[in-house]
């Protein structure tokens, strides 16, 4: 079993290199080739939505990402941001997501989690244990070769 862990800054620069190194361990645990594209998506989107998080509310806080091959290839995404902001966001009706009112910010983060339930079939999303933030779980099978 290994276990990636990247930190970074919360600037939208550093999606990419989370995506890639997502996309390395995933194939080097096993995930399916037809499933990384989603993989890769699924990073980019809950990163992005961290990024978004932190910069909205000013937070010099590094994004935190975990990866690991256990059973399953595992990303755990972590913000710093009120748990409110998260879960507030997650719940709006699509009218009110696209109400002009609404920072980029804000909508990044309403709108990442249901771009996420359509990427990842095992997605969790919860408070973190200590402090402020969210933690998004995703999981993927891996094939052993």
């Amino acid at each position: 079993m290994a276990t990636v862990r990247l930190s970074f800054s919360p600037a939208p620069v550093h999606v990419r290199t989370a995506r890639l190194v997502g996309v390395a361990v995933a194939r080097r645990a096993g995930v399916a080739e037809e499933l990384l594209d989603e993989v890769r998506l699924a990073i980019g989107e809950a990163c992005t939505r961290a990024v978004a998080l932190h910069r909205q509310y000013g937070l010099p806080d590094l994004v935190m990402v975990e990866m690991s091959d256990s059973d399953a290839y595992t990303v755990r995404v972590v913000d710093r941001a009120p748990i409110e902001a998260s879960v507030g966001l997650a719940k709006l009706p699509p009218d009110e997501l696209a109400d002009e009112s609404l920072t980029d910010e804000a909508l990044t983060t309403g709108v990442g989690f249901a771009l996420l339930a359509g990427f990842v079939d095992d997605l969790q999303v919860r408070p973190v244990d200590e402090g402020a933030g969210t933690e998004v779980r995703m999981v993927w099978p891996v094939h052993r070769r």
